[in-house]
């Protein structure tokens, strides 16, 4: 695992959100890490910190509007929109397919910084860029606190994370893990709550 913006680790590691063990990501590969965002968010010192850090790398765009996946980006958005003085909305699961609902929209022209709270494969956030795009928004960026892609994550937008870790993710039928006989958690928004 290599590390950038210790600073950042510290708040995971005093909050016990830096897991070790056998874990199930909402990518579908498994990891021996899993970066708990939501043992950190529930601080709202600590929220309003790491958005107004997330925010200030975006402060030269000129960004009309905050957009996350839910669950976890939710939280994200909210603190980041609020460093940049814009309001932050969500897209959510509607079938298996990310949406916007509860009157949210998005006008014509919009610039959208999309922004999560852990990034593995960019999969979340390209969806969520597919529904500003849909609704005739432009997105201008994307972030988010955690890269644990090792930057490797393909977004066509210019991106930021506050921390970029390379751990290692396995196919399920590639996993050591598995191979040892250790189940696999989903602590994540779509899966067990641990």
């Amino acid at each position: 695992m290599s590390e950038q913006n210790d600073d950042v680790l510290q708040i995971f590691r005093q909050k016990g959100a830096l897991l070790e063990g056998h874990f199930l990501l909402s990518s579908g590969l498994h990891s021996p890490t899993y970066l708990q965002c939501a043992l950190v968010l529930q601080y709202p010192d600590m929220a309003t910190e790491l958005g107004f850090k997330l925010g200030s790398h975006f402060r030269s765009e000129k960004i009309d509007l905050v957009i996350a996946p839910a669950l976890g980006g939710i939280i994200v958005a909210q603190e980041v929109a609020k460093s940049l003085g814009v309001r932050a909305i969500f897209a959510e699961r509607v079938d298996g397919k990310l949406t916007l609902r509860r009157g949210f929209s998005i006008a014509e022209g919009e610039r959208a910084l999309v922004v999560e709270d852990v990034i593995t494969t960019g999969g979340s956030t390209r969806e969520t860029m597919r529904v500003v795009r849909e609704s005739g928004g432009i997105v201008a960026a994307a972030g988010a606190i955690i890269d644990r892609s090792g930057g490797s994550a393909e977004l066509d937008v210019p991106y930021k994370a506050l921390v970029t870790l390379a751990i290692e993710t396995f196919q399920p039928k590639d996993c050591p893990l598995c191979a040892q006989g250790l189940a696999a958690i989903k602590p994540g928004s779509r899966g067990l709550k641990k």
